[in-house]
């Protein structure tokens, strides 16, 4: 298993495995001009954030993307974790422990990072349980949001 930092060149996996996760988890079918063009920003833009990638054999088995948010009240930047996926083939097999371990490993290199947050949907227990287990706890904070208004993702 090998783990690297994803270039262009994985966008179109990444953005499949967007479209996956969001209809296995959320049922929504997310518009794939979009979700192409969001991955591609992403990756382009490194000052974003960035993808991990699993590789198994050369194909990428699991992947997750990391954005910062800053913390004035910690004077360091957190890392969110987000569009975890793993193929299903792949699964229960230790491939997000694997990623979640080398994000440490990088925010280590890093004297700004200060911790990681992830959202989860709520009835999503094996993956709350999987994210316990490394020492992640769940917050006393509730998520909300508003998209202006003509933002679309979805087709649903």
């Amino acid at each position: 298993m090998r783990i690297r930092r994803a270039g262009i060149e994985d966008a179109a996996a990444l953005s499949q495995f967007n479209q996956n996760m969001a209809f296995e988890t959320e049922g929504v079918t997310l518009i794939p001009e979009v979700i192409d063009a969001g991955v591609k920003t992403m990756i382009e833009n490194p000052a974003m954030g960035f993808y991990l990638v699993a590789e198994e054999g050369g194909a990428i088995a699991a992947a997750l993307m990391t954005t910062t948010e800053w913390s004035d009240w910690r004077n360091g930047l957190f890392w969110w974790i987000q569009s975890v996926y793993v193929l299903p083939e792949y699964r229960r097999q230790g491939l997000y422990r694997k990623l979640y371990e080398r994000i440490k490993i990088l925010a280590d290199q890093e004297p700004g990072v200060c911790g990681f947050r992830l959202y989860v949907e709520h009835e999503n227990v094996t993956a709350q349980k999987t994210y316990q287990s490394l020492g992640m706890q769940e917050t006393h904070y509730k998520l909300y949001e508003e998209l202006k208004t003509g933002i679309e993702f979805s087709s649903d």
